[in-house]
């Protein structure tokens, strides 16, 4: 059996208007499958605040750093990577964004986010630099009903 082929990869620099860009790829690619629209929004958005998280605290907003993002579908599962080239961080140092204190501040809500529309975050560290994001969300029969559609 072969690994499964990404679906999309791409690299962009660390510049806002870029997320559109993803944005479009991992609609695309998850057009290709038949998921409720309630999933396939909250994986958009998941990925949508994991580059906004790698371009503004991973690269700093460094534009001649590279965000890469692969999307691989599988056939109960969309696997999404978002790497950077910052210097890292430790999740488990972020505040609570749902504590009484955090509860009115603008920021701090994306990796929240993320743990709440994905069903598995792993973050791994390179020596060099950088934080890989992967993100995982499992395809059901409630929410895909047939999982991979056939290419034409």
């Amino acid at each position: 059996m072969t690994a499964p082929r990404p679906q999309f990869r791409v690299a962009i620099g660390s510049r806002f208007e870029n997320i559109e860009l993803v944005q479009i790829a991992i609609e695309a690619s998850l057009d290709l499958l038949t998921l409720d629209e309630a999933t396939s929004h909250r994986i958009g958005l998941a990925v949508r605040e994991a580059v906004a998280n790698a371009i503004r605290h991973g690269n700093d907003g460094d534009p001649d750093k590279r965000v890469e993002v692969e999307c691989v579908l599988e056939t109960d599962q969309v696997v999404v990577k978002v790497e950077d080239q910052g210097r890292g961080f430790d999740p488990r140092d972020l505040p609570d964004p749902l504590q009484p204190d955090n509860l009115l501040k603008t920021s701090g809500r994306g990796i929240f986010f993320m743990s709440q529309f994905m069903d598995e975050i792993d973050y791994s560290f390179r020596p060099e630099g950088g934080t890989i994001v992967t993100m995982r969300k499992t395809i059901t029969p409630s929410s895909s009903a047939a999982g991979l559609k056939e290419e034409e």
